[in-house]
């Protein structure tokens, strides 16, 4: 038990909780540690010993867990989304005090965290919403951290963000407070909805290479390890090369092809793509992402309709044609380069249609600055989306861009070669495909959209707009139709 009082508290011990605390107390600050099953608790304290005699302090009740912290006392959350987390409010509110700050690291849905926010106000106390990226190692060693709610919550807390948060080389700490309300929950929403597009993206990419290529695991290690040091240097892309390496310990071959073929997902990914679509933000291929981990799903069904189009004469390729590894290779790395900067463009437009919205004035550049370390999706890519929008700041697309559009120029031939490749051996590329469905409409002055605008005249007299003469109009197609019709 600590005699003097700690410095902060934690609520929430599995093992994200246990990191994060022990991370905290590496960097110097005492911290308290409490958790409705005590053994959690007390397999954190062991857990500080072993790890240097850290200054970790655990309670079996929330009342002298509350009491062992400095005022104004500052707790982190980290429990379950939803009930848990009212629950877990509810029970240290009735020992806290006025000017006590809570901080829910989960990875809530930001309208929770804003009413939550109102409601501890009531009691004088303050809030925030932070969310927390880097996985079970980013929690112990240094996480991307994006707190959002009360600024003078923040400034409670801010010196032990700065340490515990990942360190970048000339960016400083992965960390800074994103703005008012439930910002921080709703920028780590769109981080991992662009993670989802990142995975697929990757997943496509190992298809391609495997399924056409017939590249061999140690060949696409070899692969994945080369593209690492270079433009596509990111934790996922290096996690990837190490995958392909690990051979199964329960049987012969590589694990990664024992593994089967259903992804899972929380939810962040479906609260992203629906957002777009209450912003009308186009996101294809974050959604496609989603979709894809849907069909994922459905692996009962694909079986069985394997054994149907395989009868018809479909196999799992279509054709078995002879290709250039070495080209292929090539043209597959800028494939997933110029997608995934469509990926990003999309989270980014996502994320500021939203701060618009709720008048957050978030910094956009300072976000692709605090996920250049700790988080799943940092890379070195993101420092060049950072100076995207140095150079500037109202920037209306990360593709307009004079550096990004000039990279995609020198990839779109590539990127279209991989795209047709994918098609005619019937392999479904659905990212890659929507990112560029997404430049190409994008790009283009003019789009088919007056033919549906057109069609919804007709049948529900919903107007247009002209080219040529401003106002509203609309036409009575239906009857100049019929009266051509009754002409002929």
């Amino acid at each position: 038990m600590a005699v003097q009082p700690t410095r902060i508290g934690l609520a929430g011990l599995a093992v994200m909780g246990q990191n994060l605390a022990l991370n905290i107390a590496s960097k110097g600050f005492p911290i308290s540690v409490y958790n409705r099953t005590t053994s959690k608790v007390d397999e954190t304290v062991e857990r500080a010993k072993k790890e240097g005699n850290l200054p970790v302090y655990g309670f079996h009740d929330p009342e002298s867990f509350v009491n062992s912290i400095q005022k104004p006392r500052v707790i982190i959350m980290l429990v379950k989304a939803g009930a848990p987390v009212d629950q877990t409010i509810k029970t240290l509110s009735a020992y806290l005090e006025k000017g006590d700050c809570i901080v829910d690291g989960g990875n809530e849905w930001y309208e929770n965290t804003e009413r939550r926010e109102k409601a501890v106000s009531e009691n004088g106390f303050l809030y925030l919403g932070m969310g927390v990226s880097g996985g079970e190692e980013g929690a112990r060693n240094g996480p991307s951290l994006m707190p959002g709610g009360s600024f003078d919550a923040y400034k409670n807390i801010e010196d032990i963000l700065l340490k515990v948060a990942a360190q970048v080389r000339d960016s400083g700490p992965c960390v800074t407070y994103i703005g008012k309300g439930g910002s921080g929950n709703f920028v780590k929403m769109v981080h991992n909805g662009i993670e989802y597009g990142d995975m697929q993206l990757i997943a496509e990419a190992y298809d391609v290479l495997k399924s056409v290529g017939k590249l061999s695991n140690e060949e696409l290690h070899g692969v994945f390890t080369e593209w690492n040091k270079g433009e596509l240097e990111s934790f996922l892309v290096e996690i990837t090369a190490d995958i392909f390496a690990i051979k199964d310990d329960k049987g012969d071959g590589h694990l990664v092809d024992k593994v089967l073929d259903k992804t899972g997902m929380k939810g962040t990914g479906k609260w992203t793509v629906q957002q777009a679509a209450e912003l009308s933000v186009p996101s294809p291929t974050i959604e496609s992402s989603l979709d894809a981990r849907f069909l994922s799903g459905l692996k009962d069904e694909r079986v069985q309709a394997a054994k149907v189009f395989k009868e018809g004469g479909f196999g799992d390729v279509l054709t078995d044609q002879t290709v250039d590894k070495k080209q292929l290779i090539d043209d597959v790395r800028k494939a997933l380069y110029a997608s995934k900067i469509c990926s990003y463009a999309q989270g980014m437009n996502l994320i500021r249609a939203k701060s618009m919205e709720k008048g957050w004035g978030l910094k956009l550049g300072e976000l692709a600055r605090i996920w250049k370390g700790g988080c799943i999706i940092r890379a070195i890519f993101l420092d060049r989306i950072k100076q995207a929008y140095d150079r500037n700041a109202e920037l209306a697309n990360l593709l307009v861009d004079p550096e990004f559009a000039k990279e995609i120029i020198e990839r779109q031939s590539a990127w279209r070669r991989v795209v047709c490749l994918s098609i005619n051996s019937g392999i479904s590329t659905p990212g890659m495909s929507a990112s560029l469905a997404y430049f190409d409409s994008y790009r283009r002055e003019r789009l088919p959209a007056n033919l549906v605008q057109a069609q919804r005249d007709y049948f529900g007299a919903h107007t247009y707009e002209r080219t040529d003469v401003e106002g509203s109009f609309h036409t009575e197609w239906f009857k100049i139709a019929r009266q051509s019709k009754s002409n002929m």
